[in-house]
């Protein structure tokens, strides 16, 4: 079944490919974006296609996780919209905000605790919708932010992948980061033109897709307390920094939040390096080197030592973060 899955998911990701140059559904360059060509901006699209096959081809026997990837659906066609229109923040937020709180509200996937830390137990009572959907709107759009070198959002959200490959307690979790997986790898060959395939983006449609869905996974593991929210959150650790930095770095700059601009930290990277595979290296290993500590820090102390060494390494992060910008 696997073999069948990846074969139907090369063979979407190319007609959906050459049917948006037939249609002009393309990315047009300009001074802010590196690519030289008019390129295909629905790889999420596809995606989110693909994903739904999948329910239909594995036998996933926990309701959410299907409804999570059907779902989904929704969101890429957001970001295709907006892909295609240029929505304004409103706009986008409006289209994210509807299939979140369906998924929250209907299916009870919510977190309503966020870890027990020895000496006291993190409840959030009254405020655990409006928690639940700030983090998932939080984490698609640190998940966008991270979509604007080629194969830099998808190396990275792999890295998220194999790290909960690890975590995830019985064989069906791991199947669905699998079937997760293996699209994404997948889509890199059409993203890097390999074997001179038609070249496609992900879009909005595929960075908020790969959000909305490791978030709301996130948040079915941390709700029936299969992991430990600290290493959940251990797991994504280099979204979190990258979003709260930019953005607490904008704030003290005055740089407009949601304004475009080559202050991201692929972008600092590459511009150091000049190479689009050093710079996903360096992001994919710092982002399973970060999860070690965490991971090495819960083990070896506990979820309170974690936790606190979650937030100094932000700040060493902010820190550093500061500093590559200021050169």
């Amino acid at each position: 079944m696997i073999i069948t899955y990846s074969l139907v998911s090369f063979l979407i990701f190319f007609l959906i490919t050459k049917i948006s140059y037939k249609l002009n559904l393309v990315d047009i360059p300009n001074r802010r974006k590196i690519h030289n060509k008019a390129t295909a901006y629905t790889g999420g699209f596809a995606l989110s296609i693909i994903f739904i096959l999948s329910i239909l081809l594995f036998n996933i026997s926990i309701n959410s996780l299907n409804l999570i990837l059907s779902i989904g659906f929704l969101i890429s066609l957001a970001g295709l919209i907006d892909d295609r229109l240029n929505l304004n923040v409103g706009s986008k937020l409006s289209l994210q905000i509807i299939p979140i709180l369906y998924l929250i509200i209907f299916d009870h996937l919510y977190l309503d605790q966020i870890g027990n830390y020895e000496y006291f137990r993190l409840e959030l009572g009254s405020f655990t919708i409006p928690f639940s959907l700030m983090c998932v709107l939080f984490l698609i759009n640190a998940y966008n932010y991270f979509d604007g070198i080629d194969g830099t959002l998808c190396s990275t959200a792999i890295s998220v992948l194999f790290i909960l490959y690890y975590l995830v307690p019985n064989r069906e979790l791991q199947l669905f980061i699998l079937i997760i997986f293996i699209p994404i790898f997948i889509f890199l060959f059409f993203n890097f033109s390999v074997f001179q395939l038609p070249k496609l983006f992900l879009g909005d449609s595929g960075s908020l897709l790969l959000g909305f869905i490791i978030s709301f996974f996130l948040i079915y593991l941390g709700s029936q307390n299969l992991i430990h929210p600290i290493l959940l959150a251990w797991s994504i650790a280099i979204f979190v920094y990258e979003f709260l930095s930019i953005n607490l770095i904008r704030l003290k700059t005055n740089y407009g939040l949601f304004k475009a601009g080559q202050d991201h930290l692929h972008h600092l990277i590459f511009k150091k390096t000049k190479s689009i595979f050093l710079t996903n290296s360096i992001l994919f290993m710092t982002n399973i080197l970060l999860f070690i500590i965490g991971y090495l820090s819960y083990l070896i102390f506990n979820a309170l030592t974690s936790l606190i060494f979650f937030i100094t390494f932000f700040l060493l992060f902010l820190f550093f973060r500061g500093k590559m910008i200021e050169k």
